[in-house]
């Protein structure tokens, strides 16, 4: 076996520099993942569902316990279907964010 920890050495003429068939590297489209879109939307719809949810528990409660908070129930009602625009929302957002990054890619 040898090993040559010598300099480096050249034989013959280096080859030419020429334009190759690879697509140029493209830098990153953002180095903040908090910026995109995408994220921006599915969290809206995550705490939006988050919140329908937590208005549904409220109702069971208050149902339960007939008390003097009894007349809040019909708009909890309201609040939960506000809570579920916002959820449907972030879901558009996201389908948006996706579909144009996909398109900014094609061109």
């Amino acid at each position: 076996m040898h090993i040559d920890l010598g300099p480096a050495r050249q034989w013959g003429e280096r080859f030419p520099v020429r334009t190759s068939a690879f697509a140029a590297e493209i830098p990153p489209a953002r180095e903040v993942l908090a910026d995109s879109r995408t994220m921006k939307g599915g969290g809206a719809a995550g705490v939006a569902t988050l919140g329908a949810a937590g208005v549904e528990v409220a109702q069971n409660i208050l149902t339960e316990t007939q008390s003097a908070v009894l007349p809040l129930a019909p708009y909890l009602d309201t609040l939960r279907w506000v809570f579920i625009a916002v959820a449907l929302g972030g879901i558009a957002v996201t389908i948006y964010a996706r579909l144009d990054d996909w398109k900014r890619g094609q061109r």
